[in-house]
C-alpha cells in the first residue's frame, strides 16, 4: 500500500515472487542489508491465499532506477482479498484505505475474491468478505 501512495509507512513488506527467482530472492534478502521486516511467498500466495492466476497481470508497475529488478505493487483489489483472508485490526484500515483511495465498489471486491484460493474454511473467509461489504458499503 505505500507503493501505492496509500499509507506513509508499513510495520512489513510483503512479496509474491515467481517461483524461478524466490530461492534468489530469499538468498539476496539474507546478503543484503534492508532494514525491514520482509514476508515472502511464492508465486503469487499472500499470507493463507493463492492470488488469482491474473494478479501479475493486473498488478501495479512501480517506476524504480533498478536494472534487473521490476517492482510491482498488487492491484487494490487484490490487497483487499488477501486482508480479508487475515482480517485483524490493522488489516481492516488498509481495506478502508483501498476502497476509499481507489474507488473500490462492493461487486468488484466480491467478484475478484470469488477468484482466490483460500487455504482455510470457506465459510470463514465468505464471513469475512460479509463483515467488510457490511461494514463499508
Amino acid at each position: 500500500m505505500t507503493l501505492l501512495d496509500g499509507k506513509p509507512s508499513t510495520i512489513d513488506v510483503d512479496f509474491t515472487v515467481p517461483k524461478e527467482y524466490y530461492d534468489d530472492f530469499l538468498s539476496a534478502l539474507k546478503t543484503v542489508p534492508h532494514g525491514f521486516k520482509v514476508e515472502a511467498w511464492p508465486e503469487g500466495q499472500v499470507f493463507s491465499q493463492m492470488l488469482p492466476s491474473d494478479y501479475l497481470a493486473i498488478s501495479i508497475l512501480i517506476e524504480t532506477t533498478l536494472k534487473h529488478i521490476e517492482l510491482r505493487a498488487l492491484h487494490p483489489l487484490d490487497i483487499v482479498i488477501t486482508k480479508i483472508g487475515r482480517l485483524i485490526g490493522r488489516d481492516l484500515g488498509d481495506i478502508e484505505i483501498c476502497i476509499r483511495n481507489f474507488g473500490l465498489k462492493a461487486d468488484q471486491i466480491r467478484e475478484r475474491a470469488s477468484k482466490i484460493g483460500y487455504a482455510g474454511n470457506d465459510e470463514v473467509y465468505e464471513m469475512k468478505l460479509n463483515v467488510v461489504i457490511r461494514d463499508f458499503f
